[in-house]
């Protein structure tokens, strides 16, 4: 429990939500003491609605982001401050201001932030209408109130300027070892396999985004302040993380044929499963020991577990009197190269947190990688381009004005007192997938519920001010901290603070309150309503966009694979990238669909083939990977002429379902004549070699074998994936046809 707390304190969750308490309560406490608490209360709001975009980046980004949106919510409300008392005016300008602020979304993460901030200062201006001299001092205080948080922030930073990176890492290396843990399991007899492998798909979303998040930050700030020893720590590990995710993926097992070859031989199998559990293991105690402040020891001697598989293998030939060039044997050891490999890389990973790294332990690994990052680059034209019914976040705009305008309507027709909760509650809820939002509003209306229920009892037997506010304080704390992971918890928080400190400034008026959770319950209502009755972004009208990236991404990976295995040499940085930009756009298709999964059942009418091209598009980029992580790891022979038709076949086929998607009707040239003849050609490479056998020495051999073995496997296998894409690309296309 203890070390659960600590964890959490330690966490960027609790630091942020530490930075906008100390921002927003500070300035409440110095004007309240100087008998101005409204100027304090301003200031907060400022701080309060510049926080969103304080997402992790450079010290450059970060203070040019806040500024930036220190203006533009301290803009916004001074626009409907001006506005208001003019209504022929008034509703243009609203229902342009909303939608222009929805659209900066299609600019990222940080525009995204940035969108949301600003929503947050246009919903409570209704709180606060001001007139005259008075609204461009309201104004004023909520500049003050950002640049007040921007100083916070930038003070918190340098106290701490690796803070975010470090547990990133911890965190990526946790859940590293959770996947790792996850293969583990694959090796038990009679395990759920299809369970174990929705496990994984979900573990290789979250590490996408930690690889971006992190490959962000770090990148940034080697190419803007050099290469320091932490940094140069940091990108080593980094590096590598990639790498064992990269070659765990692209290192599959037939664990049903696995375990009926070494039926009469169970020790085989057993001793690897201790030796993959202790990968996992050892990846574990690292995070633990990061995150905890605490050296590293490493408790699993990996090399010694290394050791007895091997002497396992040899146990196995003797008992068995099994040829080296047998299948099992043959199995055994590229499950033992896989093995060794992975210690290589844990060790290194292990070696960057207890010795000092020079920039001779990165060996290159580090060139060109500020092309690993996308610049900070806003043009017109995409904006432009978004200008479109296509454009989700297009429709988002159209939909979350059209929510605000009638939450505003319904808010003056009707009774209630605070309008601008209603606003508010649309612009926390309302996102662009029909999922979150449905999941966020229950989410939110428990929250409130529950919220309501602990806030009133602590009204009702604590009645000292100064108790209440300490309450209020904590209760913001933890609210803002549980918020990014858990907005269930998070919302009951925050309804505990804000009823806490209605308590506190207006003791006697509990039909305030009364108000607020009706007003929460009817933008709730709205958000579901208009989600799926206007221009709804059902996950299956992008999904066709998601499959063609990622079927591009895995066509260009093969393409620079290809280059690598005719051309040998180093691997180049159009490989790495390329590496790159498969691994992401696999990400986003299993997130994409993992999406669909929380919609509506009447809008999963192609949910089968949608999760079989998703699951195509995996066991391709693995079977792509593995490919490439051999020749990277093996000196190789030159690449024959059936290598390369094979190889271009498998590019064709992935092209033309590239086409399918975007022209249903597009026809494939039929070339299988020639292929099934170059594949035949493969096949007897491995014949060749047996015939070879008194030629050349036993590890010579051995080699040329399971390079034979490996490259033939996964062509055929490609192969197969390719032509297995394109019919169900087609019947996705057909089914689409149909249901139009």
């Amino acid at each position: 429990m203890t070390s659960k707390i600590q964890k959490f304190i330690a966490g960027t969750d609790f630091s942020n939500a530490l930075k906008i308490t100390i921002a927003a309560v500070s300035p409440v406490l110095l004007f309240s003491y100087l008998d101005n608490f409204h100027i304090g209360f301003t200031i907060a709001l400022g701080a309060f609605f510049t926080f969103p975009s304080d997402i992790p980046s450079n010290l450059k980004h970060k203070i040019k982001g806040l500024l930036v949106t220190s203006l533009i919510i301290a803009g916004v409300n001074l626009i409907i401050n001006l506005c208001y008392p003019y209504p022929w005016l008034f509703y243009p300008v609203l229902i342009a201001l909303i939608f222009n602020v929805s659209m900066i979304l299609v600019y990222g993460q940080r525009a995204t932030m940035v969108s949301f901030s600003a929503l947050l200062s246009l919903s409570l201006a209704f709180a606060h209408l001001n007139s005259g001299w008075e609204m461009l001092q309201y104004s004023g205080l909520l500049f003050a109130g950002g640049l007040f948080y921007t100083l916070i922030s930038v003070i918190f930073f340098h106290i701490k300027p690796n803070h975010y990176v470090e547990l990133q890492m911890a965190e990526c290396i946790r859940l590293t070892s959770k996947y790792l843990k996850l293969r583990g399991d694959l090796w038990e007899l009679n395990s759920n396999r299809k369970a174990i492998t929705k496990k994984q798909l979900h573990f290789q979303v979250e590490l996408n985004t930690i690889h971006e998040n992190i490959r962000e930050v770090l990148i940034t700030n080697r190419t803007k302040s050099g290469s320091s020893g932490q940094n140069r720590k940091m990108l080593l590990s980094f590096i590598t993380l990639v790498e064992i995710m990269e070659l765990a993926i692209s290192t599959s097992f037939d664990h049903n044929k696995l375990h009926q070859k070494f039926d009469v031989y169970p020790k085989a199998l057993e001793t690897y499963q201790n030796l993959a559990y202790n990968l996992a293991k050892s990846l574990k105690l690292l995070s633990k020991s990061i995150i905890e402040r605490k050296p590293y020891e490493s408790e699993h001697n990996l090399i010694e577990d290394l050791h007895q598989f091997e002497i396992t293998i040899g146990n196995y030939k003797k008992e068995l009197k099994a040829d080296s060039s047998s299948e099992e044997v043959l199995m055994l050891i590229t499950m033992l190269h896989y093995a060794e490999k992975q210690v290589e890389k844990i060790k290194t990973l292990e070696r960057a947190y207890t010795v000092n790294i020079n920039s001779g332990d990165l060996k290159g690994r580090d060139k060109d990688i500020e092309k690993f990052i996308k610049p900070q680059y806003y043009p017109l034209s995409t904006l432009v381009e978004n200008f479109s019914f296509s454009s989700t976040v297009f429709r988002h705009s159209l939909r979350i004005t059209i929510t605000i305008l009638l939450g505003y309507m319904i808010g003056k027709v009707l009774p209630l007192e605070n309008v601008y909760w209603i606003i508010l509650t649309i612009v926390v809820i309302m996102k662009q997938g029909f999922g979150l939002t449905n999941e966020r509003t229950y989410h939110r209306i428990f929250g409130t519920l529950a919220g309501g229920i602990i806030a009133f009892g602590i009204l009702s037997v604590v009645h000292d001010s100064y108790v209440i506010s300490t309450l209020a304080i904590i209760a913001m704390l933890l609210g803002f901290s549980f918020n990014p992971t858990n907005y269930k918890i998070g919302a009951t928080f925050i309804t505990i603070y804000v009823i806490l400190i209605y308590g506190v400034l207006s003791p006697d008026n509990g039909n305030v309150i009364e108000y607020r959770i009706l007003d929460t319950f009817v933008g709730a209502v709205l958000c579901l309503l208009a989600n799926y009755f206007l221009w709804p972004s059902w996950e299956f009208l992008s999904l066709p966009v998601y499959i063609q990236d990622a079927i591009e991404a895995n066509r260009n990976y093969l393409k620079q694979i290809s280059i690598l295995y005719n051309q040998k040499g180093d691997v180049p940085t159009e490989y790495r990238l390329a590496r790159k930009q498969a691994f992401i756009e696999i990400g986003n298709l299993m997130a994409s669909f993992q999406r669909m999964l929380q919609e509506p059942k009447s809008k999963q009418s192609k949910l089968p083939q949608v999760y079989k091209l998703t699951v195509l598009n995996h066991s391709l980029l693995s079977s792509i990977a593995s490919l490439g992580t051999y020749i990277q790891s093996h000196k190789t022979t030159e690449a024959s002429k059936a290598f390369n038709v094979v190889v271009d076949k498998v590019i064709e086929n992935l092209e033309f379902a590239m086409n399918t998607l975007s022209n249903p009707d597009s026809k494939i040239a039929a070339s299988n004549e020639d292929l099934n003849q170059r594949l035949t050609e493969l096949k007897n490479i491995r014949a060749k070699e047996l015939k070879q056998i008194k030629l050349i020495d036993e590890e010579e051999y051995q080699i040329k074998m399971q390079e034979a073995q490996l490259v033939i496997e996964q062509l055929i296998w490609l192969t197969s994936l390719s032509e297995n894409i394109v019919k169900t690309t087609q019947l996705l296309m057909a089914v689409k046809k149909e249901s139009h």
